[in-house]
């Protein structure tokens, strides 16, 4: 029993320090104002628009010359 708590108490505190090491890393960590949030959204949506359009345009055009080469409509 004794042995089954000392592996018990070391995994804990294995756990322990990753948590800290962890909580350590985030705080060093620089946050983005909501400004800054608010804007690379924005872009973020923007960008997804304009790269579907483009390739929703470019899969219309490819399917209509696939059906004018392949005589099929």
């Amino acid at each position: 029993m004794n042995r089954f708590l000392g592996t018990m108490n070391r995994f804990l505190g294995t756990i322990r320090e990753f948590i800290n090491a962890t909580m350590a890393e985030i705080n060093k960590c620089t946050w983005p104002k909501r400004a800054e949030l608010f804007e690379s959204t924005i872009l973020t949506i923007v960008v997804i628009v304009l790269l579907s359009s483009f390739v929703f345009v470019v899969d219309k055009i490819s399917r209509i010359l696939i059906n004018f080469i392949t005589g099929t409509l």
